[in-house]
């Protein structure tokens, strides 16, 4: 049994200090519930007694009792009876956090804002048609392909050519997915002793592949409004990681882009540490806006291994992505590979060798539109119902990383539950806790839906976030894609 953490009542004083005495119990709560939410108070800690804290503070016992009382009612902490009072998050750190790996199937009107994938484009019904007409030719062999069918690596590597990244088709492997070839590079390149350095916040699926080979994870945070490369040099310093995850092109969750100058130095730093970027590239070409295109993060670091995708640009349900890897890694990586699973399906590789080699730049247009119009809308229905909240408009990818004016997202993903609406909460996306202010809402959806939605959002807000008592109870199931 894992002893629980302690908090002294001194450090929760310096951690409260300053906090709203009008009433004075309700300001100590609020303030707890805070840095509960953002995880600078772990799930599971056990507070102060209440005579200890009311010295530390130096006020009445019971401003203490009542604050206290407010967070087990609240669901931000839970009293075991002989041991004290113990932090907790509504819903529990495991329905809140953990379950934002597994899918879930939604109806009677739910409406899912945590899965970030649209629908399949039209034209590809057709092209799984012909696909399936080229299968008879591929029947008289095993169907294994490690490493991809020859053809689909030619046409993947064309694609990095055109992006102005030389790539020979040996150096591709196609895996089923992203987070397959994400976990083939954690299995292959980072072992038990290794520091793996994620940004934060970023996608919560790509932290577990990484810790395929045992890999031991930190995290970089993420400014709101870019990377900031100095805190980089720091951790690159501290840890010595041997990977480092890094998503350049429309970040996962927050839209954010690196230009070319921050790519450069970036890269620098990597060179100067000696630690390798593992490029998560699976929302590359959902540019939604006029904006000049970057060269691969690659083009900056040699020794990158970049991870793709088809399932964000074409659709979900094909199941392909790849690794373009330096030469010197790629027999490494395939043997990786080939301990997960021996290739993917001759059909679906056959479905995106036509996709490439035929018109998928007006597939991805089709999506870029319908995503650009849904992402406006659900940005003017946010500014419309919900003044209050602040985002930075994406010029890419599928969603909106939303900062709301006190750190209550978990307490609003289970209230609009209530409400018919699944959303991410902010800690979904925190490897090491915290980020309760943010909830991410992809524009993956109709927008009739995004507006209704937002409609529902607002309704549970006016419970969580406008005076009301926090939502207690179980958390939405969530996918994060």
């Amino acid at each position: 049994m894992v002893q629980a953490t302690s908090l002294s009542a001194s450090r929760l004083a310096s951690l409260v200090e300053g906090f709203d005495r009008s009433p004075a119990y309700a300001g100590l709560a609020d303030a707890l519930r805070e840095l509960i939410g953002d995880g600078r108070i772990g799930y599971g800690t056990r507070l102060p007694s209440e005579r200890d804290l009311t010295e530390a503070l130096g006020v009445s016992r019971t401003t203490v009792t009542r604050a206290y009382a407010v967070l087990r009612e609240s669901a931000y902490a839970e009293a075991r009876q002989g041991s004290g009072t113990f932090t907790r998050l509504p819903g529990g750190r495991t329905r809140a956090l953990d379950r934002a790996l597994w899918p879930s199937d939604v109806g009677n009107g739910v409406i899912d804002l945590v899965c970030a994938a649209a629908t399949a484009p039209p034209g590809i019904a057709a092209v799984y048609a012909e696909a399936a007409a080229d299968l008879p030719a591929h029947l008289g062999g095993h169907g294994y392909f490690p490493a991809g069918m020859p053809d689909l690596q030619a046409a993947i590597a064309a694609t990095y050519d055109a992006r102005g990244l030389p790539t020979a088709p040996e150096q591709v492997i196609v895996t089923p997915g992203a987070l397959a070839a994400t976990a083939v590079v954690g299995a292959a390149l980072a072992g038990p002793r290794d520091k793996v350095l994620v940004e934060s916040p970023t996608y919560p699926n790509a932290v577990r592949a990484l810790q395929a080979g045992g890999g031991r994870i930190a995290a970089i945070p993420l400014d709101p409004s870019g990377w900031d490369l100095d805190a980089v040099a720091a951790a690159l310093g501290r840890h010595a990681p041997r990977l480092v995850h890094v998503m350049p092109d429309f970040h996962n969750p927050t839209g954010l882009v690196l230009d070319d100058d921050e790519r450069a130095a970036y890269a620098g730093l990597l060179r100067r540490h000696g630690a390798t970027a593992v490029v998560d590239e699976a929302h590359q070409l959902l540019a939604l806006d006029d904006s000049p295109g970057h060269p691969p993060f690659a083009s900056y670091a040699s020794d990158a291994v970049c991870v793709g995708s088809a399932s964000k640009s074409v659709w979900g349900g094909l199941r392909m992505g790849w690794i373009r890897a330096p030469h010197a890694l790629v027999d490494r990586l395939t043997r990786a590979r080939v301990g997960l699973d021996l290739g993917v399906p001759v059909l679906e590789q056959l479905v995106l060798t036509r996709l490439l080699e035929g018109d998928l730049d007006s597939v991805v247009r089709t999506q870029r539109e319908r995503l650009r119009e849904q992402r406006d809308a659900l940005a003017a229905a946010l500014t419309r119902r919900l003044p209050d909240w602040t985002f930075r408009m994406p010029a890419g990818g599928m969603a909106l990383w939303c900062r709301l004016p006190v750190a209550a997202a978990t307490s609003l993903s289970v209230e609009a539950e209530r409400h018919g609406v699944l959303l991410a909460p902010g800690p979904s996306f925190a490897p090491e806790g915290g980020l309760d202010r943010y909830v991410r809402i992809p524009y993956a959806v109709a927008t009739p839906l995004l507006v209704e939605a937002v409609d529902r959002i607002a309704d549970a807000w006016a419970v969580v976030g406008a005076g009301g008592a926090p939502a207690t109870g179980g958390a939405a199931p969530v996918l994060v894609a």
